[in-house]
């Protein structure tokens, strides 16, 4: 499983969370949740090993754990955006993205990289303008918290479809 696949994962796994899902990332591993997906979804057909289960469950009980935190970061970028306004899938992405981003190591997850897979992951679940909007949270937050020069040309993150 790539870690482009696993992050999917985790964002399908946090938005089902937030919608009330009743089981761990662990209960989700060991029951093989994950072999109910649809072929379509090209998830079923991988299974994850050790090292990529950690990371899911990582960023996972990553985001249950520290949602009050990562909420506060995404209000205070999403200028003029509520949490309630922004959609539950973009919601989850950006949960994903910005623990990322404060809980994981750099040199595991380099910002450019964060903030491209989100934006990628938000073509693929919502509608194509919340591309933007996550990118330009997710890049003002770097800009002014991590100190880090990240633009939409530096993370191959081009919104256009």
């Amino acid at each position: 499983m790539t870690r482009t696949n696993a992050r999917r994962l985790a964002v399908q796994l946090v938005f089902a969370a937030a919608g009330g899902t009743d089981f761990t990332a662990e209960e989700y591993f060991a029951n093989e949740y994950y072999k109910d997906f649809s072929p379509e979804d090209g998830l079923s057909a991988e299974t994850p090993d050790e090292k990529e289960k950690s990371y899911i469950c990582s960023i996972v009980n990553g985001v249950q754990y520290h949602i009050g935190e990562l909420d506060a970061v995404i209000e205070r970028y999403a200028q003029g955006w509520s949490l309630r306004r922004i959609s539950k899938a973009s919601l989850a992405i950006l949960r994903c993205a910005v623990y990322e981003l404060l809980h994981m190591p750099a040199d595991d997850v380099p910002p450019a990289v964060a903030i491209n897979e989100a934006v990628e992951l938000t073509k693929t679940f919502d509608e194509a303008e919340m591309a933007a909007f996550v990118n330009g949270v997710l890049g003002s937050f770097v800009r002014a918290e991590l100190n880090e020069n990240v633009t939409a040309a530096e993370n191959n993150s081009e919104v256009s479809e």
